[in-house]
């Protein structure tokens, strides 16, 4: 398979603190790939680090490279990071739904972008929510307030206004660990689907949901990157004894 994103000796510093250090790491096009490892390691920060949300963090500093497709370098200065974010999405831990109608939720993206034709807009609505397989249960409401959905329904609605700007990967940070178990089993499977379309990344604390739904797995610590491969030979034969002490549950 085809790597999408090309992380080179990347580091990141939040003032002093060196958060993340000499990451090096291929991420393949088309597949999930889980991010794992123990509160503080680093796993918010570095999917943040791939569509620049961190840039937003003040005396945030990095060093080294990450690749993505047209683009090279991300951290290069003349790169437009709004055209990335709108390329790499992100869905985050909390469904942070606008206060504002569903259909308006999915709109703003698009005609942020320049599309001003309601014929087009309405058709992004529904083809987003339907991606987001929301859009039955919505459909006779769009009008509606996003903030009187069930959390399960909101974090649905967020990804749908992800999917609504068209992106090539979606980054989600825990966006199950606010949910109630019939939820997050929807999200999964959503993730499932979307996959074929799109690159997934996730950031889980649950092992058992990145052994369900990952193809590649990388753990974590202390702001390093101990391991990365195919999630099967991760928690079934992994190489380094830190990874195993971490996914059979001795720390983290």
């Amino acid at each position: 398979m085809r790597d999408i994103i090309v992380v080179k000796e990347f580091n990141l510093w939040f003032g002093k603190d060196h958060i993340l250090k000499n990451i090096n790491m291929n991420i393949e096009k088309n597949k999930v790939t889980a991010i794992i490892g123990p509160s503080g390691c680093g796993k918010s920060t570095f999917i943040k680090s791939i569509n620049r949300m961190n840039d937003l963090v003040p005396n945030c500093t990095t060093d080294g490279e990450i690749l993505f497709d047209g683009f090279d370098n991300i951290y290069k200065k003349d790169v437009d990071v709004y055209e990335l974010r709108k390329r790499i999405g992100m869905v985050f831990q909390n469904p942070n739904p606008f206060p504002m109608s569903i259909k308006d939720n999915i709109t703003y993206g698009p005609k942020i972008h320049g599309i001003k034709d309601k014929k087009k807009l309405n058709e992004i609505v529904e083809s987003s929510l339907k991606s987001a397989a929301l859009f039955d249960e919505v459909k006779d409401r769009l009008d509606d307030m996003a903030l009187g959905l069930s959390g399960g329904q909101q974090q649905r609605l967020c990804i749908a206004r992800a999917l609504s700007i068209h992106p090539e990967i979606i980054l989600f940070d825990e966006p199950c660990s606010a949910l109630d178990p019939i939820s997050t089993s929807k999200i999964e499977d959503l993730i499932l689907d979307l996959v074929e379309k799109y690159t997934i990344i996730i950031v889980t604390h649950n092992m058992q949901q990145a052994a369900r739904i990952s193809d590649n797995t990388a753990f974590f610590l202390s702001g390093e990157l101990i391991e990365y491969g195919n999630t099967s030979d991760i928690f079934e034969t992994p190489k380094d004894k830190r990874t195993e002490a971490y996914i059979t549950g001795k720390f983290g």
